[in-house]
């Protein structure tokens, strides 16, 4: 195979510098795959319009959601919520031939050989609090008594709805269950790709921690050691760089938002090359 494994997230094309830069994005290679780790925007419309578009282009983009896309906006002419809102947008990567978490995991044949790329969908469930917090469903309290405490405000309460799960953090659980099995069973080396990160330590580098009880769960941190893991892949934390975690790469994707892009080089970040090239 020629072509490289690309991997972006966090356009939010909301921002027009955002949109232009989404719509600038194409192969070096006719090769080359994208993944797209969640995030490209709040409007089902919107996501609709990216994800085609970039299915034109590459090879093979694979997608998993952020809480952006979860988001229901009184403005955006598709109300479904939850669970309904996920299937929806699986619907539509579907109809361009963009494959979701809901699909069966692609292999990518690799100059070291064949590697499986695994989209996992699994939320937060309010674990990543710093110091700890209250176990079961008292989390979510605590964490916005934290929150509010520090003047933070995290949107995600009042736009990402879980129904029919009485709670996000249900839902995490439902999902966490689902995946778990599903992993188990592939044999090889995997690129674990999630919007979240997996484990906490990423999210100890936010200016703000009481955002941390939105990022992630410690449900899912032991998988880059449970699992043959060559990369794993996320965003949200719109603090792009490598770290490494037990010996295995952690690449965040994010390109955030105009101010943070600006800040740090005056240009949106090119899609990181994960394998290949």
């Amino acid at each position: 195979m020629t072509g490289r494994l690309l991997a972006i997230s966090d356009l939010h094309i909301g921002y027009p510098e955002n949109r232009a830069y989404a719509e600038s994005l194409a192969p070096a290679d006719p090769g080359d795959w994208l993944i797209v780790a969640g995030d490209v925007g709040e409007m089902f419309a919107d996501v609709e319009f990216v994800l085609a578009a970039l299915a034109g282009r590459f090879a093979t983009v694979i997608w998993t959601p952020g809480n952006h896309e979860l988001w229901t906006m009184p403005s955006d002419q598709v109300q479904v919520r939850g669970v309904a809102r996920y299937e929806a947008l699986v619907k539509v990567c579907r109809r361009f031939g963009v494959l979701t978490p809901e699909d069966e995991y692609p292999v990518w044949d690799g100059p070291d050989g064949p590697v499986t790329i695994a989209p996992v969908f699994t939320l937060y469930d309010y674990s990543f609090a710093p110091g700890g917090t209250a176990a079961g469903p008292d989390r979510r309290q605590a964490a916005l008594a934290a929150a509010r405490r520090a003047g933070v405000v995290p949107l995600d309460e009042g736009r990402l709805h879980a129904d029919p799960h009485p709670s996000v953090a249900r839902w995490c659980v439902e999902r966490v269950g689902a995946t778990a099995p599903r992993l188990a069973a592939v044999r090889g080396p995997l690129v674990l790709v999630s919007h979240w990160p997996l484990l906490r330590e990423p999210a100890s580098a936010l200016r703000r921690q009481e955002f941390a009880p939105w990022c992630g769960t410690t449900l899912t941190a032991d998988w880059h050691t449970r699992h043959d893991v060559a990369a794993a892949v996320y965003g949200h934390l719109h603090l792009p760089r490598t770290g490494n975690y037990d010996g295995v790469r952690f690449e965040e994707v994010s390109v955030g938002y105009p101010r943070e892009w600006r800040r740090r080089g005056g240009a949106p970040p090119p899609p990181r090359v994960i394998l290949g090239g």
